[in-house]
């Protein structure tokens, strides 16, 4: 059976080290792991995508519409922007953060209030967190990729260990205290 993760948000938000870190854990506890590349316009702000697809045999990197087993997303509306990508019974693990997009900073539209809530109306299992707030009390805002990792962990049969170490694998050690601690806080949370 293949499992399907999507991680969801906006350039420069850190999606390509959360899939680098779960594609090593996944590696590491021996499942056959495809990871795709960064989608849309990480340079810009824009809607980035990633898919990680982990099972005992793995042919493509890319999820289809209704196959998405989790949702990692950075930013509320990146979260619901995905959810028809969501298979039924399917996660989203969601930063509650808001991160105004283009026509929002041009004032042609504003952002829309009550999402997680309306998807939640809808039957999606929305599990939500101000990961931002956690990012700054581990030390940066630039930790919360990692701290959504940490709450994402709660769905999988690893122990803090095995995370720990894919997390050492893939930060560089200046950086590794801070992402120890914003994983163990989101994981915590």
């Amino acid at each position: 059976m293949v499992r399907n993760i999507m991680i969801v948000g906006v350039g420069g938000q850190g999606s390509l080290l959360a899939s680098k870190l779960l594609g090593r854990l996944l590696l590491d506890a021996g499942y056959d792991v495809k990871v795709s590349e960064v989608h849309g316009m990480s340079q810009r702000g824009g809607s980035v995508v990633t898919y990680v697809r982990y099972g005992d045999k793995v042919y493509s990197p890319v999820i289809d519409k209704g196959e998405a087993d989790f949702i990692v997303s950075f930013e509320q509306l990146e979260a619901v922007r995905w959810l028809e990508y969501l298979a039924p019974g399917g996660v989203i693990v969601t930063n509650e953060q808001k991160i105004d997009p283009m026509p929002v900073i041009t004032g042609a539209a504003e952002y829309p209030e009550g999402i997680l809530e309306a998807a939640r109306a809808k039957g999606v299992k929305v599990d939500s967190m101000d990961a931002l707030s956690i990012a700054e009390k581990a030390g940066s805002s630039k930790a919360v990729n990692i701290a959504l990792m940490g709450r994402l962990s709660k769905y999988f049969p690893f122990d803090n260990e095995t995370w720990l170490r894919a997390i050492e694998a893939c930060v560089p050690p200046k950086f590794l205290e801070l992402n120890v601690r914003a994983f163990e806080l989101g994981r915590a949370e």
